[in-house]
């Protein structure tokens, strides 16, 4: 197992990539902390978790919230002994262009940077302790690339990446690598949302969107999940301040 004895949070882990990742970690040997507004989903999760044998909790964490992230880590610390790893997932999904309100803007960067900030902040101080550790952000092809009328997504998503890099840089005297994965297209319960508010079925969508990518279709939540995997494993042992593309040859082209 590449994570026995670890000790890992995953936020937005009550549902798709989030969710995979929880699971795959688990199957791994780690003992699994999820953070996530929704409580009934994480409750969902939390007992497939603990189903497959594994310890594991779930904490109805908002990330945007510095206090409750700070009470969370130290929670799972106090639960758990340490904290080795910690996948920045939880995001928030606002779209619009350059009329978009005020409020949608601080929805958006509230939650994608300043929460994966706050995150990070805390956990590091836990990883210290522990003698080293792992971070993985959750940014998008959407970092990469325009996307009409995704200017606030978008933002946060590119922002993500330099947060990346600066954690990377400064953690690294401390033993604590920092990476970040780039989806294309997801097949999850979010991009199907978004789907349907744009009033097209899925199938309608993957014939639109999915021969952008070079492999002509959309990936699963569980291939993102495999990716960060390897890069919050010891196979990624010489990997920090790089974003590795899950897209399916998206941003290739």
């Amino acid at each position: 197992m590449r994570l026995a004895g670890k000790v890992a949070v995953v936020t937005g882990g009550a549902s798709g990539i989030g969710r995979a990742t929880a699971l795959r970690f688990s199957a791994e040997g780690a003992r699994v902390a999820i953070f996530d507004r929704n409580a009934g989903k994480g409750e969902e999760v939390l007992r497939d978790l603990r189903g497959g044998g594994m310890k594991a909790m779930f904490l109805p964490v908002d990330i945007a919230v510095e206090a409750q992230v700070k009470e969370g880590m130290r929670k799972v610390e106090a639960e758990f002994g340490a904290l080795h790893v910690l996948v920045n997932n939880a995001a928030a999904f606002v779209f619009g262009s350059y009329d978009v309100t005020q409020e949608d803007w601080e929805e958006v960067l509230s939650v994608n940077v300043m929460g994966t900030a706050f995150c990070a902040k805390h956990a590091v101080e836990a990883m210290i302790r522990a003698g080293g550790g792992s971070i993985v952000n959750v940014s998008s092809i959407s970092g990469f690339v325009a996307q009409e009328k995704s200017l606030p997504y978008n933002t946060s998503k590119a922002a993500l990446l330099g947060l990346t890099r600066g954690l990377a840089m400064d953690l690294a005297p401390h033993k604590i690598r920092v990476n970040a994965v780039a989806p294309g297209c997801i097949d999850t319960p979010q991009l199907r949302a978004d789907v349907e508010r744009m009033g097209m079925t899925y199938e309608e969508d993957l014939a639109l969107e999915g021969p952008l990518h070079m492999l002509s279709r959309f990936g699963t939540a569980e291939e993102v999940a495999n990716t960060i995997l390897f890069l919050v494993s010891d196979e990624a042992s010489f990997v920090t301040g790089t974003c590795l593309m899950v897209d399916g040859g998206y941003t290739a082209k």
